[in-house]
């Protein structure tokens, strides 16, 4: 797994050293160690989802988040997979979507991501199990786009439940932080909105469609070299709204861990499951480091900011914070 490639100074990319690939090894487990001694929350499992749905009880998990191959030829660090008909890819999806779904508590709550080639085919496998209740849309903004179609900038997630009359939901804990642009006011005073230092913000409900999530690029510590990585942002919204603290979030294509990385910042429990073992050891590498650092980029004070306005009030602050101490000391009276 050495790296070949040539990185900018400041890139902050994800990388293992040799040494590094042999320690966090020891944080992954395999079928076999399945076998031995069962499951449990907290656990990066490194095997063929085939092979090891079944071990996992039925009805464990509170919230599953799916991130499945998508219908392209893509490479997941050598390991193929190749775009098929909608008929074949329909078939892929009902080979494990019935087990990953038997999984699923009750009372809890199933999404699962994908484009536009793949999502209405997605739709009619999870509604034969499932109520789907809504349709998020994102905007995955990132690469050049091509000459002769329309830039691919969007993706979907389903939203669906096991039982549409008993599952949970809290909106409050996934609200936004707008910045206002033209301020509305009523005899002078701010109408919905507050005005502040670093600049005048409303407090939003968020609809199914999100425009303030950032691709994790070279410049941020939760990048890594996954072709298909999801931003902790995006998941920490999933996370949320559907679950408790302390609930368990199961992913059973897992990546690079974003989800399970995600769970643990969030104060939850987390499954994982990954065939590729170089992508659990990415994995086990960021949970170690979310130990340190529980932070998400774009989620703070319990609000998740609109994309480039925290930085903007960070900047503001840290202009602040910079004046010499008789200017701070005479702005308190």
């Amino acid at each position: 797994m050495a790296d070949t490639k040539i990185r900018a100074e400041r890139n902050r990319t994800l990388l293992l050293s040799k040494e590094e690939e042999e320690y966090y090894r020891k944080s992954v487990i395999t079928s076999e160690d399945i076998e031995k001694n069962g499951i449990m929350a907290n656990q990066l499992i490194n095997g063929d989802l085939f092979e090891v749905i079944d071990k996992i009880p039925n009805q464990y998990a509170d919230v599953i988040i799916i991130d499945p191959p998508y219908n392209l030829d893509k490479d997941f660090n050598g390991g193929r997979f190749k775009a098929m008909s909608d008929t074949d890819y329909e078939s892929y999806l009902r080979s494990w979507f019935d087990k990953v779904c038997a999984k699923l508590k009750t009372n809890g709550t199933l999404y699962m991501c994908g484009d536009w080639k793949c999502s209405s085919v997605q739709q009619k496998v999870i509604s034969e199990k499932l109520t789907i209740l809504n349709r998020i849309t994102w905007q995955r903004e990132k690469g050049r786009g091509a000459k002769n179609n329309w830039k691919n900038a969007m993706e979907d997630i389903w939203f669906a439940v096991n039982d549409k009359n008993n599952y949970y939901f809290d909106v409050e804990a996934v609200k936004m932080k707008r910045q206002v642009i033209a301020p509305y006011k009523i005899d002078g005073k701010p109408k919905d909105w507050t005005e502040t230092e670093e600049g005048n913000f409303r407090i939003t409900y968020p609809s199914n469609f999100w425009d303030d999530i950032s691709i994790p690029f070279w410049s941020m510590p939760e990048n890594t070299d996954h072709p298909t990585q999801k931003p902790e942002k995006l998941i920490a919204k999933l996370i949320l709204a559907s679950s408790k603290s302390g609930d368990i979030i199961f992913d059973p294509f897992m990546g690079s861990g974003t989800t399970c990385v995600t769970a643990k910042k969030l104060g939850r429990k987390y499954l994982g499951v990954e065939i590729n073992e170089t992508y659990c050891l990415w994995a086990a590498k960021r949970l170690e480091m979310a130990s340190n650092d529980n932070s998400i980029q774009g989620y703070k004070g319990s609000y998740f900011w609109e994309r480039n306005t925290l930085n903007k009030q960070k900047v503001a602050s840290n202009r602040e914070s910079r004046k010499p101490n008789y200017i701070m000391e005479t702005s308190l009276f």
